[in-house]
């Protein structure tokens, strides 16, 4: 124990000792720890049935390989005693009863936090009290009392502020910290760091453990009992999401419920666990048996908001005389590493991709209102009437120019002033160029059709290229010079009608590199999809046809659209019914994949490992969890081995090749919190940077499950 807040290198597993100190497949391995939330039932004023029932749920959390349990305010004595909390007997009862539990924990490694009222120095206080293997770790009284409509505190209790010592004996612990500046951290797993306050200490405008996060702790607990009313779960929802976000930590909470005095008040039992503003576990309310809930926290998560906003920084610089008040208590226990101990917590397939359908329409219309507005707003900044756009057929080009149809609506325009060309090559296929054609008719743009073929032909011819003298060679300068005529015919015509070029390609292709740099689809001068990944512009897509805003028609092209194979149609080739022969899955890995590792790389700097070990929870089954709306035979499920082999090809292009294309892009709306690689919003990094150190600790992750 110690005063102060000491800094702490990590002593976590990470990189290459993953599978050297456990399990690649046991969630401990990545920085996660299991915490659970016990609701027992109770009886009044009896705390040697309260204590029994305590246990058991203790034992049920640590069969389920938790490290930590919370239980309700009061729990050991039950919250609703009144004045018999002034009775010696009770609170004799109570001690025995705290005894109880120390010794029936000896053997568990799960740290426990019960309620009970001790009196200490005449004085008597709601306390926490924090137990580990035999230990009392800390006692933690309850600092704001509530005195107003149902709740009298005041009557029978002290607040924190009026303890004199921070030390005190208990069930044969003694110097027990004692205080409301007290928290705990795990010594193997330094990220575990804990703070223990009571039910009302969280309804105030500042509470105790917004000052416990900037002295360190990510685990926030809150042992409450407060009784039900009408609306109060939602405000209790709210209150704990929130304050989980504005801490950037966990937040778990336990409300008491069954065997509470109904004399004047009714209980529900709730139960809910927070990560950074997102609910990730909650009890059934109004059961009349006893619950445990368990959730997974992902710590280094927590770390990482931190270390990036740097706001939450320098308000504990700010805070600094309040912070150093905090004391820190290690402890250490054997962390469940070696065993297989997959997720239960459910992780989106598609993070960037709503599973909910109400969730999912209402991020798809945001997502099209974002890039509506940026480009109406560009189009009245410029001074210009009309836009450039190059229609392929595929979905890229057909997102683009929905948000340019909408943005000709928005601001009062003809459709006519948007300029769709199609430029069919020599791998266009039918398929796409027919798309293409219903497209922009069924949207009322003004079109044209261009024939790249004998521009790029006479570039063959001057550059000298094999192809030129009829050799079939499809390499990469082959596929520029395509990518190159078609932007170069946009630009020029903009010149020449008066308009802006508005760029097609997405987040994903930015992320892997998969772009003409320069004169190519690497350029325009707007892009209005830079910020959004493939997988999120299917969805946009869908969901603008199945509301048919934009007509039937519109609807059943972008349909067929949805059902094509993703290509960029440079290579010429035998294709079936149609379809474009050169397969860009095929070549760089599923985009459902790389928008994944995309999304844990990018938002948080997630080590390879772990990138791959939350893949694993999400992809390894298809039938597991739910899905967006995806056709089931469009469903996949990967391996471990599958993963890692994609993994190797994002990291590569994603850290060795791909920045200097990200370091010149046009401007674009951000989006989405899953990032932006504009150097001018999200992202800055070097062009010249290696990948060595993500690749090193990519072999850390086995070859099979």
């Amino acid at each position: 124990m110690g005063g102060g807040c000491r800094v702490d290198c990590r002593a976590a597993p990470k990189g290459n000792d993953v599978t050297r100190n456990g399990n690649f497949f046991n969630l401990y391995n990545h920085d996660f720890v299991r915490i659970a939330v016990g609701v027992p039932s109770v009886r009044v004023a009896d705390p040697a049935y309260n204590a029994e029932h305590t246990i058991a749920l203790i034992r049920e959390a640590a069969e389920r390989k938790a490290v930590l349990a919370l239980f309700p305010e009061l729990g050991l004595s039950a919250y609703s005693c009144d004045d018999l909390f002034q009775q010696r007997a009770l609170l004799d009862a109570c001690l025995d009863a705290i005894a109880v539990v120390v010794e029936a924990t000896a053997k568990l490694s799960i740290v426990s936090v019960v309620g009970a009222p001790l009196q200490i120095d005449h004085h008597l206080y709601n306390c926490a009290i924090v137990i580990h293997r035999g230990r009392i770790l800390g006692v933690v009284p309850k600092t704001n009392l509530p005195n107003y409509r149902e709740f009298y505190e005041p009557r029978q209790f002290a607040s924190a502020d009026a303890a004199t010592r921070d030390e005190i004996d208990l069930a044969g612990n003694r110097a027990v910290p004692f205080g409301n500046n007290l928290i705990f951290q795990h010594e193997e797993q330094p990220l575990l760091t804990i703070h223990a306050e009571i039910c009302e200490d969280l309804w105030v405008p500042i509470s105790p453990s917004s000052y416990a996060a900037l002295a360190g702790a990510t685990v926030l607990l809150n042992l409450s009992a407060s009784n039900i009313t009408i609306g109060k779960a939602d405000y209790r929802r709210s209150l704990v999401t929130s304050q989980s976000a504005r801490c950037i930590a966990a937040y778990a909470y336990s409300a008491a419920g069954e065997g509470e005095s109904t004399t004047d008040l009714a209980w529900d039992g709730h139960a809910l666990i927070a990560e950074n503003g997102n609910l990730v576990a909650e009890s059934e309310r109004f059961k009349d048996r006893p619950q445990v809930i368990c959730a997974e926290i992902d710590l280094e998560r927590l770390s990482q908001e931190r270390m990036r906003q740097n706001t939450f920084g320098d308000t504990a610089q700010r805070e600094l005389e309040r912070v150093r008040r905090f004391r820190r208590i290690s402890f250490s226990t054997e962390l469940p590493r070696r065993a297989k101990m997959l997720l239960q917590r459910r992780y989106e397939r598609f993070p960037y991709v709503p599973s909910d359908p109400a969730t999912r329409d209402e991020r798809c219309a945001e997502v099209f209102d974002i890039q509506v507005q940026g480009l109406a707003t560009r189009l009245r900044s410029t001074g210009l009437e009309r836009v450039v756009i190059g229609i392929s057929g595929g979905i890229d080009s057909t997102h683009a120019l929905l948000v340019c149809a909408r943005a000709m609506d928005r601001l009062a325009s003809p459709r006519k002033n948007i300029l769709a060309v199609t430029m069919p090559g020599f791998a266009t296929s039918a398929r796409t160029l027919e798309q293409a054609r219903r497209l922009m008719k069924s949207l009322g743009c003004s079109t044209d059709e261009i024939d790249i073929r004998p521009s790029c032909m006479q570039m063959f011819k001057d550059i000298g290229h094999p192809y030129a003298e009829g050799k079939k060679v499809y390499d990469v300068t082959f596929e520029n010079v395509q990518a190159g005529e078609r932007t170069s015919h946009l630009f020029r015509l903009a010149n020449l009608r008066g308009g802006l070029v508005v760029g097609t390609g997405d987040l994903s292709e930015l992320a892997l590199g998969w772009c003409t740099y320069g004169v190519g689809d690497h350029m325009s001068h707007y892009s209005v999809n830079a910020s959004v990944p493939k997988t999120l512009i299917q969805h946009v897509i869908r969901w603008l046809a199945q509301t048919e805003s934009l007509g039937r028609e519109t609807s059943a092209t972008l349909i067929e659209i949805l059902a094509t194979p993703i290509s960029p149609e440079l290579i010429p080739g035998t294709s079936e019914n149609g379809h474009p022969s050169h397969d860009t899955e095929a070549t760089l890995g599923p985009y459902e994949l790389h928008d994944f590792f995309l999304y844990y790389t990018l938002r948080f700097g997630y080590p390879p490992p772990k990138v791959a070990f939350l893949a694993y929870n999400a992809w390894r089954d298809k039938d597991a969890g739910e899905w967006p709306d995806i056709p089931r035979d469009r469903r996949n499920q990967y391996d471990i081995a599958t993963i890692k082999g994609h993994l190797h090809t994002f990291l590569y292009r994603f850290f060795q090749l791909s920045q200097f294309k990200r370091s010149c892009i046009p401007n674009a709306p951000k989006v989405g919190s899953g990032g932006s690689l504009s150097p001018r919003g999200d992202y800055r990094a070097p062009s010249d940077s290696e990948a060595t150190a993500w690749l090193e600790q990519l072999k850390s992750i086995p070859d099979k499950d």
